[in-house]
């Protein structure tokens, strides 16, 4: 089969196309013929060697979109482990879900990973509840859009979301924002008596401005970090009854019966055209160190796929 694999640890020039034996499943797992594969920012933190360095040689990508052989169901899977970037992998039955006649397989690449990491933050962690208000960092990304729209279907009273440039921030607005801004520190302008729920995968020293936005007993949900981690005082918390809470996509799955529980929430909300994955662009295997850069560059907006089939560039 033909993947993407990493021999060192580097930047994109380290992705190289190859052919590999296919994988074995085990207990448990499935082989799926994969159509179409996600890329996250996680995938270039352990393509760089800085988040849980896999063993050497290894194939990235931990979402696929295809065609389990066993019984020839469409299903989309979480790849713990990486493998996604390949025309055939493994995934555990417990991390795959049938994806549903009226969700395409662009729409279900675009929605599982980064739409049930939206839902469960909102939901899951941030305890969302109707008539609250919502900001979104990133919300030009592929959980952001989604976190936008989520917030917005779920019952929240409005919605504001961060994005990094005016181009992002006129999608945000199109996706159903209330309001966009630049950063955090624009929220207290935009809304006096405070947002109930931050939903932040920045950290960083924003975390600080995020918190100040924050009203009386709101919460900040941490999916994730791309700058340093921040360091929150519980005191300064307790002065406004804040509550700080985070969220890894790995408990959602080992929670018994959650990633099916969210997924399909997550999915009955796109099939009644509530929630729309923007995909920003697909890719042919020999085009995943292109895609790296772009993520890298904060160059996408929504969702970059691979599709595993295409020819090359």
């Amino acid at each position: 089969m033909r993947a993407v694999v990493i021999r060192r640890f580097g930047g994109p020039e380290v992705l190289e196309t190859a052919e590999l034996p296919e994988p074995v499943a085990g207990a448990g797992e499935s082989v799926v013929d994969v159509v179409l594969a996600g890329v996250n920012f996680g995938d270039l933190e352990v393509r760089a060697g800085t988040y849980r360095p896999p063993r050497l040689p290894a194939v990235l990508g931990a979402e696929i979109v295809g065609v389990r052989r066993r019984d020839g169901r469409r299903v989309a899977a979480l790849l713990r482990d990486g493998g996604g970037y390949a025309e055939v992998a493994v995934a555990r039955d417990a991390y795959t879900v049938e994806l549903p006649d009226d969700i395409d397989d662009l729409a279900g690449a675009a929605l599982v990973e980064q739409g049930c990491t939206a839902y469960a933050a909102l939901v899951t962690a941030g305890r969302l509840r109707p008539g609250e208000r919502v900001a979104v960092a990133s919300a030009a990304g592929g959980v952001g859009h989604l976190a936008v729209q989520l917030a917005r279907a779920l019952g929240a009273s409005a919605v504001a979301g961060t994005a990094s440039t005016a181009a992002k921030r006129q999608f945000v607005r199109e996706l159903g924002a209330d309001h966009a801004a630049e950063g955090p520190e624009a929220l207290p302008a935009l809304f006096p008596d405070g947002v109930d729920l931050y939903l932040d995968s920045l950290g960083g020293p924003r975390v600080e401005a995020a918190l100040a936005a924050l009203a009386p007993f709101g919460r900040l949900v941490s999916i994730g970090h791309r700058e340093e981690p921040a360091v929150v005082a519980v005191d300064a918390l307790t002065r406004r009854s804040l509550g700080v809470v985070t969220l890894w996509m790995r408990q959602v799955l080992e929670a018994d019966g959650l990633f099916a529980e969210v997924a399909g929430r997550v999915l009955a909300l796109a099939g009644e055209g509530r929630l729309v994955p923007h995909v920003d662009r697909v890719v042919p295997l020999d085009g995943v160190g292109g895609a790296h850069e772009a993520v890298a560059a904060r160059a996408t907006t929504g969702k970059v796929l691979v599709d595993v089939r295409a020819a090359g560039c």
